[in-house]
């Protein structure tokens, strides 16, 4: 695992429409696949330029990828509250942002290592919170790694699509 750079961008944009390709179909119809594969998978330079996107190679490919902001954007393709605000660590919680596993590349503690990284990395930055904003693939990581249900959520796409989501969050624990 390692921080992603700008050179990086076209394959995590593969991977991540990849991904949403192959595992939305099991919670989403064709047509919020779709608009999903196309609205949520543009990834946010700002996450790679403030230091906060990982990416985990195999073979040269990159078959993992996510993050987290100290921004106050929630999801991709969002705009409700999708400033450039800095979040304040004394009362607001990071964001988790656009993770995604290649589907042949799932159950393998890839998207654990991503959060771990995230969990630390913003824990240092005195953080005592992540929040997140999860469509129904995402849900099984998150549940497994503590975060638990805030509410359920209506995520509108900007061709009017809507699609089903959780709003997510969890305590970041201190260390010894």
């Amino acid at each position: 695992m390692r921080l992603a750079v700008a050179a990086d961008g076209p394959a995590v944009a593969e991977l991540s429409r990849a991904a949403v390709e192959t595992q939305f179909p099991a919670y989403y119809d064709a047509e919020q696949t779709a608009s999903a594969a196309k609205h949520i998978t543009t990834l946010d330079t700002a996450l790679i330029d403030d230091g906060t996107y990982y990416v985990l190679e195999a073979g040269g490919e990159v078959v993992a990828c996510g993050g987290w902001s100290r921004r106050n954007k929630l999801f991709n393709a969002s705009t409700a509250g999708a400033d450039e605000r800095l979040l304040d660590p004394a009362t607001e919680p990071a964001r988790v942002r656009a993770m995604f596993v290649r589907a042949d590349w799932t159950r393998r503690g890839l998207g654990r290592a991503i959060l771990t990284a995230c969990t630390e990395a913003a824990r240092a930055e005195g953080f005592t919170r992540l929040a997140l904003m999860s469509t129904l693939p995402g849900v099984p990581l998150y549940k497994a790694f503590g975060f638990t249900e805030v509410e359920p959520a209506q995520l509108p796409m900007p061709d009017g699509i809507t699609l089903a989501g959780v709003a997510m969050e969890r305590p970041i624990e201190e260390t010894a």
